[in-house]
Parts: structure tokens; C-alpha cells; sequence
């Protein structure tokens, strides 16, 4: 009796030890799995903040640019149709005015034409981050598939 309990004890020891590696083993592949999760969140997260770096970066310039160009051109307008109204302070000074008043109206809505235009083609915002996201999503797809 003593040689089947051997036996016994040694078989209930084998299928434990195998169920042990299987769950063993199933562990390791879901700790692997959650680590890839984790790392491509971290890239994603990564890349996050680069874009949001970039897009605050950018935005900051174009104010800066904008009310440089802004100050300056207001200047140059103002001094520029004072010299033409001058000129033409004897002779035809109210023509003189209305034209330079007429071509502040025209540079004004084609600068806001232009703005609109620059404002609207700009990049998509994250849009790098999200067409990262959607190949994750494909490839995670293709794989459960």
C-alpha cells in the first residue's frame, strides 16, 4: 500500500506542479501584457505632452508676431496717411483724407481675410497623438481577430 500511495502522492505532486507552471505561466503573459499596456500609455502620454507643448508654443508666437505686426503697421498707417493728407493740405485735403481713410478700410479687411484663413488651416490639434491611438486600435483589433 505503501508503493500506491507513493504513486497517488506522486501523481496529485505532478498535477499540481503542472498546474502551478500553468499558472505560473499565465501570470508572466498577463504581466507582460499589462507592461506593453503601461508602455504604449506612457508614448501616448508622451507624445501627448510634446504636442501640447508644441501647440502652446506656437500660439504664443503668433500673438506675439500678431501684436508686433499689429503696433507697427498701425504706426506706419497713421504716419503714412498723415504725409498724404499733408501734401495735399492746400489743395484737395478732404479727397485726401476720404482715400486715405478708404485704403485703411481695405488693408483692415484683407488683414481680417488673411487671419481667417491662417486661423482655419492650421493642423488638426493632437492630431498626431490621435493617429497614434487609432493604428493602437487597429493593430489591437487585427490581433483579437
Amino acid at each position: 500500500m505503501n508503493d500506491s500511495t507513493t504513486q497517488g502522492q506522486r501523481a496529485e505532486d505532478q498535477a499540481a506542479a503542472s498546474n502551478a507552471g500553468a499558472v505560473s505561466g499565465l501570470f508572466r503573459s498577463l504581466t507582460g501584457l499589462i507592461a506593453t499596456f503601461i508602455a504604449i500609455a506612457r508614448t501616448r502620454l508622451e507624445l501627448l505632452t510634446v504636442e501640447l507643448q508644441e501647440e502652446v508654443q506656437r500660439a504664443a508666437g503668433l500673438i506675439v508676431w500678431g501684436l508686433v505686426a499689429l503696433v507697427v503697421g498701425m504706426m506706419a498707417l497713421l504716419l503714412g496717411g498723415l504725409t498724404v493728407v499733408f501734401a495735399y493740405w492746400d489743395t484737395h485735403r478732404v479727397l485726401a483724407a476720404l482715400l486715405v481713410t478708404g485704403a485703411f478700410a481695405t488693408l483692415a479687411l484683407v488683414a481680417a481675410i488673411v487671419f481667417a484663413v491662417k486661423l482655419n488651416s492650421r493642423p488638426r490639434f493632437l492630431d498626431a497623438t490621435l493617429s497614434e491611438l487609432a493604428k493602437d486600435s487597429q493593430v489591437l483589433q487585427n490581433k483579437l481577430d
